[in-house]
């Protein structure tokens, strides 16, 4: 991202978490609206129209699926780092059959393993921001820390390339409308839903700003980059020493494994809605086992996917993908706030005209822009995955 944005990571995370937030604000209000499962699929079906959810669902099918699939394969990309005398398909099958299992037994267990990971990797992020304070200051001083350039650098801002960047920079909140899938499986959807997508989102800027502006302070010369990808590593050794480097590269592994378990729970509900529904197949989407009541058959395909995917497709491909279907679900599901509440319950005075037109349309129109700022591989790809939709739709 910083390199993308010439030097404005920060400021590209911010301009992602707008997108973002007055998305997870419309997320919130259909979830309360529609406290079923299907998500974005469902919200749209019920605000737009049958046939446009479908392709809402199905744009997201493709989010959904790559979300694990991308975390699995950078996963065991990390693993095999550490421990090279094992192949990366070994990895990839241990990773991608313990997350399935891990699945099966229902959202208690899921919510249980992810806690672990988040405990984890919170303390990490912030053990980086203490250490990255600290070297700041002690090599040149507290008022290092105030840096303007680290966000807003005027010699190299120009806009398309923020935007490339923010467009970039969305990919550390993906997921965040997967909890709006799990409406079924909590005790309160109606209040619940909509705080906890909020609530992801503003603590995600928080710890994504923080570190990516200290991290341009630590590390201003951009360009230098010993590797882009994973440069976050070599900050962490400058900062804090091999052990520091030694506990992020086991901290994105984590972060690997925990982002596909959510993935895949989110996933598999997904098809659930779509299944119960019948525009796929009721009798392998829509089937709940009696023993876990969890859509068993929805999870075992989702795993059975990740599992070929990371055989098979490179990270650089599937990367790509990602943004494409959560963007395209985005707009929609803005759209879905203005129809529902503002057109048809006619919900238009006081605070309300901001709740159900001005946020959602200024969420779509964001969206719509990041969504053009992608690259042209994603786009094709992207594109082509939908016109299958629509001929699948037609039949």
């Amino acid at each position: 991202v910083q390199q993308l944005s010439n030097g404005h990571a920060a400021l590209g995370y911010l301009v992602a978490m707008v997108a973002v937030l007055f998305t997870a604000a419309s997320y919130g209000k259909m979830s309360g609206a529609f406290p079923v499962a299907g998500s974005t699929y469902t919200y749209v079906r019920r605000s737009l129209n049958e046939h446009v959810g479908f392709l809402a669902g199905w744009a997201m099918i493709l989010d959904y699926v790559i979300i694990p699939l991308v975390s699995i394969i950078y996963s065991a990309l990390t693993a095999q780092r550490l421990v090279p005398y094992i192949p990366y398909e070994v990895w990839a099958v241990a990773f991608t059959v313990a997350l399935t299992l891990i699945n099966i037994p229902g959202i208690r267990v899921t919510a249980r393993a992810g806690e672990v990971m988040m405990a984890v990797m919170s303390v990490c992020a912030v053990v980086f921001i203490f250490l990255a304070i600290r070297y700041i200051v002690a090599a040149h001083g507290f008022s290092a820390l105030f840096d303007a350039s680290a966000v807003y650098r005027p010699a190299t801002f120009s806009l398309r390339p923020l935007m490339l960047g923010a467009s970039l920079a969305a990919l550390s909140y993906i997921g965040f409308d997967a909890i709006s899938t799990l409406a079924e499986d909590t005790v309160n959807p109606k209040k619940d839903i909509g705080f906890a997508i909020v609530f992801v989102c503003i603590v995600q800027t928080a710890i994504c700003f923080a570190t990516v502006y200290l991290a341009a302070i630590v590390w201003p010369d951009y360009h230098s980059f010993p590797q882009a990808e994973t440069v976050i590593l070599d900050i962490g050794r400058r900062i804090g020493g091999d052990w520091m480097f030694g506990s992020l590269t086991f901290v994105l592994l984590v972060a690997g494994l925990a982002s596909a378990l959510t993935g895949q729970a989110g996933a598999s509900r997904l098809l659930y809605g779509m299944g119960r529904d019948g525009v796929l197949s009721r009798r392998i989407f829509a089937y709940i086992s009696p023993k876990y009541s969890t859509p068993t058959r929805s999870i075992y395909l989702m795993g059975a996917l990740s599992l070929v995917g990371c055989l098979f497709m490179r990270f650089e491909i599937a990367v790509e993908l990602l943004n494409f279907g959560a963007f395209a679900g985005f707009v929609l599901v803005n759209l879905s706030v203005i129809r529902h509440f503002y057109i048809r319950e006619r919900r238009r005075h006081g605070i309300e005209l901001f709740t159900n037109l001005i946020s959602p349309a200024l969420g779509a129109l964001v969206c719509l822009y990041l969504w053009m700022s992608l690259s042209g591989k994603a786009k094709v790809a992207g594109f082509i995955w939908l016109a299958v939709g629509t001929i699948y739709l037609a039949v």
